[in-house]
């Protein structure tokens, strides 16, 4: 190497740049880190640079819009198909519409491909993505008595089955709160959870009326000492009466559900809990089972009790299906339960996979791609290359130097963004076997030594007299 060759003493091939420091916590960069969201307006405009995004503006606005028609409950058997060259944007803008929906809305990225499982069809690889992106949000209103335990007196009585020692029969436990105290007798079971929480008095507790489970929430600030560092967490007095009405919120999905009934229970001895582990292989959910559990929901939203909440699916790379889950599919968005699907595809006319005939825009055929609402991606331009790129570096923590950025735009223009990206990094390991802290011009020509880029290596295996080995047979 040119920069690890101009010092005194060679540099092992192998070695690396010294961490920056041993106490610095280091997380995994991924390819679209820097996404935060559309980046819109108030007015659902783009501008040219913001939440991680550069460009794009046509494609944002439109997604802006199938965003707020999800959150109006308006796009059910539907689907939007984000179509573009290879590197401009498509999964970004799918994870970009996750972000702005919330962390609470599901979101079920998988690729064309991953349909084909040797364990389980297609269409119920298909079926299960799309009821793991249907949540459901269950409200739950428990009857609990909470306040800080000012007694705990068990009661003794003879065994009745034995005529030795004594059993507890009941326990009698006193509560309070801020506005007063309750005294109550519980059953011997609960003394038994009282005893496993190491609950002592002074403690506040909170204990399930209808399950009797027993939690402690921690030591009650009166008994708080003035010492620094403190063993115990203390919390204050309850407010409101020691028996009261709590809203419990959990959230699952659909695919949670048809798992948790389609699983065996079996016993509880060791060598049921080993047969459930050594069996391998994926168990199909039946379509009766899923009615069911499609059954008891409707039946928990019809009271009141939950609340479904539609979230996205994203295929891409979807010209990988074939025609038997273009099909399926059409059937799943027409379900009354059908959550956002988002396709993503580079292909221009191509062939549907399955078929021998079909030929169609995007590899989609035509019953699917008239569900579809299309947005096109544009490619970017050089300036719009060089935004990207030091995005990325601040991302990175990467320092460039001068006309680094102007080389890197250009070798985005000739080659792809994603050259231009994925050159960063070794050129920093570069700089730093050299003893720099910022990437230098003569890094990047060294890397363009090292490795090629997509278009130059496709032009050489053209160029060259039947292809890398010379022309032999």
């Amino acid at each position: 190497m040119s920069a690890a060759g101009s010092s005194s003493a060679p540099v092992p091939h192998n070695a690396l740049p010294p961490p920056s420091g041993s106490s610095a916590r280091t997380s995994r960069i991924a390819s679209h880190s820097h996404i935060k969201g559309l980046g819109l307006s108030g007015e659902g405009l783009a501008s040219n640079d913001n939440a991680g995004f550069i460009g794009q503006t046509n494609a944002r606005e439109a997604c802006g819009v199938v965003v707020d028609l999800i959150k109006s409950r308006k796009f059910s058997g539907r689907a939007l198909l984000l179509a573009g060259a290879p590197g401009t944007g498509k999964t970004a803008l799918a994870l970009a519409i996750s972000h702005e929906l919330g962390v609470k809305v599901p979101f079920c990225p998988i690729v064309g491909s991953e349909v084909y499982s040797t364990e389980v069809k297609k269409t119920e690889v298909l079926s299960e993505t799309f009821r793991r992106a249907i949540g459901l949000r269950i409200k739950e209103t428990k009857e609990v008595y909470e306040g800080e335990v000012t007694e705990l007196t068990p009661t003794e009585a003879e065994n009745p089955l034995s005529g030795y020692g004594k059993t507890v029969s009941h326990v009698i436990v006193g509560l309070k709160t801020v506005k007063g105290t309750k005294q109550l007798r519980l059953d011997p079971s609960i003394y038994e959870s009282i005893m496993k929480e190491k609950i002592v008095v002074g403690d506040v507790v909170y204990i399930e009326a209808n399950t009797g489970a027993v939690k402690r929430v921690g030591r009650s600030d009166a008994y708080a000492s003035s010492y620094d560092l403190e063993s115990e967490t203390y919390v204050p007095l309850p407010k409101g009466d020691v028996h009261k009405r709590k809203q419990l919120v959990q959230d699952v999905t659909l695919g949670d559900l048809d798992t948790a009934n389609a699983r065996p229970q079996g016993g509880q001895d060791i060598m049921s809990v080993m047969g459930s582990l050594v069996r391998s292989g994926r168990t199909e959910v039946t379509e009766k089972l899923r009615r069911e559990v499609d059954r008891v929901v409707k039946g928990y939203v019809d009271q009141g009790v939950a609340e479904v909440v539609p979230g996205v699916v994203f295929i891409d790379e979807v010209h990988m299906l074939d025609i038997e889950c273009f099909t399926y599919l059409n059937a799943l968005l027409e379900s009354p339960m059908a959550p956002t699907v988002i396709l993503a595809t580079n292909r221009g006319r191509s062939l549907v996979r399955g078929t021998d005939d079909i030929v169609s825009a995007h590899g989609v055929p035509v019953d699917l791609l008239d569900r579809c609402l299309i947005v096109k991606t544009e490619t970017y331009s050089r300036e719009q290359v060089a935004k990207v790129v030091q995005v990325r570096a601040n991302v990175e923590g990467l320092k460039l130097g001068s006309n680094v950025l102007d080389r890197l735009a250009s070798e985005g223009e000739k080659a792809s963004l994603r050259y231009a990206l994925q050159l960063l990094t070794p050129a920093s390991i570069l700089a730093g076997l050299a003893g720099r802290t910022q990437i230098e011009l003569e890094d990047i020509g060294e890397l363009n030594e090292l490795f090629l880029d997509a278009k130059t290596s496709a032009r050489a295996v053209n160029t060259t007299d039947g292809g890398f080995n010379g022309g032999l047979p």
